[in-house]
């Protein structure tokens, strides 16, 4: 029933958002196409439920030649490769709403575990290399926030405590997982980023 309820929310709310949002977003297209040329929207393979393959939108926030397709190598604070509108977009976490679509999709959700790229390093090695039950945090559909995020574990894992700590509270989610718990995390998300966000 839950995940029932899960599927229904992720589609009534991304609708919704995507719906009350197109104004905005149509003015964040017009911006990043006045900065740079190029494509508005990036586009990265990514890990889905059950090990699957996805293709993940996100507004494109570096130049177009420097984008990173793999999504190894992570941003770095002040990165060379952010336009000046992207690096708003990305401060703000705005980037990640073309993500929506995904949600609508059913390629996602809009809480669970951060859809990592494929073969996503963390203090420069393979998480599933270090970290024995990685993939476990892959039971569930990916989401646009989650409680690791809520808690602080977002942007680069320059140390192995953080990439711990960022699947520990992924696999705290999956095991205790409700509606309500759903619901919860994205009023938190909305209040960590009208505070400011904390992306770069």
């Amino acid at each position: 029933m839950h995940l029932f309820l899960k599927r229904m929310l992720d589609v009534l709310g991304s609708a919704f958002a995507l719906l009350v949002l197109s104004p905005f977003l149509l003015f964040v297209i017009i911006a990043i196409r006045w900065e740079t040329p190029g494509s508005v929207f990036f586009v990265q393979e990514r890990w889905g439920k059950d090990k699957s393959r996805i293709k993940v939108f996100k507004f494109r926030s570096m130049y177009a030649g420097k984008c990173d397709k793999s999504g190894v190598a992570q941003t770095k604070e002040n990165d060379s490769r952010i336009t000046k509108v992207g690096a708003i977009l990305r401060k703000t976490n705005i980037d990640e709403l073309p993500q929506l679509l995904n949600v609508l999709k059913g390629d996602m959700s809009l809480v669970g575990p951060r859809c990592h790229p494929i073969g996503m390093l963390a203090h420069g090695e393979r998480y599933e290399d270090f970290v024995p039950y990685y993939h476990t945090r892959h039971l569930m559909k990916p989401g646009i926030t989650g409680l690791a995020q809520v808690n602080g574990y977002r942007g680069p894992t320059t140390t192995f405590e953080q990439a711990f700590g960022r699947i520990d509270h992924d696999i705290e989610y999956i095991r205790n997982f409700s509606v309500w718990m759903d619901i919860g995390l994205v009023f938190k998300t909305v209040a960590v980023e009208l505070r400011g966000g904390n992306g770069f």
